[in-house]
Order: C-alpha cells, then sequence, then structure tokens
C-alpha cells in the first residue's frame, strides 16, 4: 500500500472516534437509555459517571482529530506518528485489562482493545513498508 491509501484509510478509520464528540452531549437519560440498550443496566447516579462519560468520549474524539492531522502529512510527522503508533498499541492492551477487570462482558472486552491492537498493529506493518521503501 502507497502512502497515500495508507492516509485515506487512517483518514477514513479517524471519523469513527471523532463522532464521540456527540455522545459528550447526551443528556443523562440518552445515556442511561444506551446504558441499558447494551445490556449495562441502569446507569449509576452521580457526578463522576457524567464526568467520566463525557470526558471519555471528548478524548475519543481528540484521538480521531489527531490520527486526522498526522495522516495529512506522514512523512512529516513520521517520528511522532510512529510514537503515536506506539501510544496507540499501549492504550489498546490497558483497554483490554480495563475491560477485563472492570468485569464487562466478553463481548465488549474482545471487541475493544484486541480490535485496536490489531487495527494499530495493521497499520504498523502498513506504515513501516511504505518507510522500508521510501515513501514516508
Amino acid at each position: 500500500m502507497d502512502i497515500k491509501r495508507l492516509q485515506h484509510v487512517l483518514r477514513a478509520f479517524s471519523v469513527l472516534p471523532m463522532t464521540a464528540v456527540f455522545a459528550a452531549m447526551l443528556p443523562v437519560g440518552a445515556m442511561d437509555a444506551v446504558h441499558r440498550y447494551i445490556g449495562l443496566g441502569s446507569l449509576p447516579k452521580g457526578p463522576i459517571v457524567e464526568y467520566l462519560a463525557r470526558s471519555t468520549s471528548l478524548f475519543y474524539a481528540l484521538h480521531g482529530a489527531l490520527l486526522w492531522y498526522l495522516a495529512s502529512d506522514l512523512r512529516r510527522y513520521r517520528d511522532f506518528f510512529w510514537f503515536y503508533l506506539w501510544l496507540s498499541l499501549l492504550f489498546a492492551v490497558g483497554l483490554f485489562l480495563t475491560d477485563l477487570t472492570a468485569g464487562l462482558p466478553w463481548h465488549w472486552t474482545l471487541a475493544e482493545g484486541p480490535t485496536v491492537a490489531i487495527f494499530v498493529g495493521l497499520i504498523m506493518w502498513l506504515f513501516r513498508r511504505a518507510d522500508a521503501r521510501g515513501d514516508a
């Protein structure tokens, strides 16, 4: 895959986490409805729950925006992009361990951290190939 195609893949993927900005604006009642819908029961009440739900959503949106920006010039941001990829891999491990110890359903635990790790690993492999060819 050439660097231009990789940029398009990264930009396409970055849109998904950026949509989390909308979740940060959900009323608490809507958050509770989603929480119930995905089988986690009623959303616990309290300021810390609302804070964590909103700040996590904003973090995901920021993550997507950063990926969008880095994808704009992978040659220029080569070293920072590698740093970002390694951090993202650690983030995936952290997500998996957090989901596992929090007692989330298995489908959630297996879908979140491992999916991020596989995606990041694939991007690392593609970027390394482009880098070896001198594309990046």
